[in-house]
């Protein structure tokens, strides 16, 4: 019988986390009367930060709920540590860990369809959005040129994955020593290694509250998806301060012979 633990991190989801952390019980009670993993299971939620009501919610489903356990940052450390935090305290006895938002736009059934992969011998399962027709075109447009843009850049991302997955201890293990700071968990899970596999799913629309990744913040991870896994800025940046070097000593020559 093996453990699962389910990382969620929660950013003022107090108006979310009733409904959550009642559906994912239902699929932990059902995984595990099915024997697919051990009664010791867990919902790991992990507080980033949220000064509303979020984190007397999670004390309190620890007090009447055995699945539920919590971990309470000092403050807002963003979404991919609150992540590492919960990844890290999980791997203590986690036999496998999966990652999921609060707002469960990420369809949670396809949890037990992650748990059969794994039974099946799969180390890694992605799950993947198999359309976006509930973003915007903006937003569609963008996350299609990003992963191009990633693609050309020689960082091995799979297109249309996010942060749900599912995880086994070798993976966590090797995946958390990493000495990566600005993290970017979707590029670097791949460079891990291990067997792998997909789920696809039908992203949902949020049931309540507002996305806490606006603009500037997805501009910020894919920043520092960009920088972190890829050689070509450093060498664009260096090449372009030598032809500024370049340039600047002809014109000066070119100054003094005038």
């Amino acid at each position: 019988m093996h453990k699962l633990v389910i990382v969620i991190p929660a950013y003022f989801e107090e108006e979310v986390l009733d409904s959550t952390i009642s559906t994912l019980t239902q699929i932990l009670e059902q995984l595990s009367e099915e024997k697919k993993i051990s009664g010791g299971s867990t919902l790991l939620v992990v507080n980033d930060g949220s000064t509303d009501q979020t984190w007397s919610i999670i004390e309190n489903y620890h007090k009447s709920n055995h699945f539920v356990s919590g971990i309470n940052l000092s403050r807002n450390y963003g979404h991919q540590n609150a992540l590492w935090a919960g990844m890290t305290a999980a791997s203590v006895d986690a036999d496998l860990l999966i990652t999921i938002d609060a707002d469960l736009q990420d369809d949670p059934k396809s949890i037990i369809e992650m748990v059969d992969k794994y039974h099946a011998g799969y180390d890694v399962v992605y799950g993947v959005r198999n359309n976006r027709e509930s973003d915007t075109f903006f937003k569609r447009a963008s996350a299609n040129l990003f992963y191009k843009l990633m693609n050309k850049l020689g960082v091995n991302i799979i297109p249309n994955h996010a942060d749900f997955r599912l995880i086994d201890r070798r993976v966590l293990k090797q995946l958390l020593q990493f000495p990566e700071r600005n993290l970017f968990l979707r590029g670097m899970l791949p460079l891990v290694g291990f067997s792998s596999t997909k789920v696809f799913y039908k992203r949902r629309a949020r049931q309540a509250g507002k996305s806490k990744y606006p603009l500037h913040k997805m501009l910020l991870l894919a920043w520092d998806g960009i920088t972190s896994f890829s050689e070509v800025p450093i060498r664009s940046i260096i090449v372009f301060g030598f032809l500024l070097v370049f340039f600047s000593a002809f014109y000066v020559l070119y100054g003094l012979i005038r």
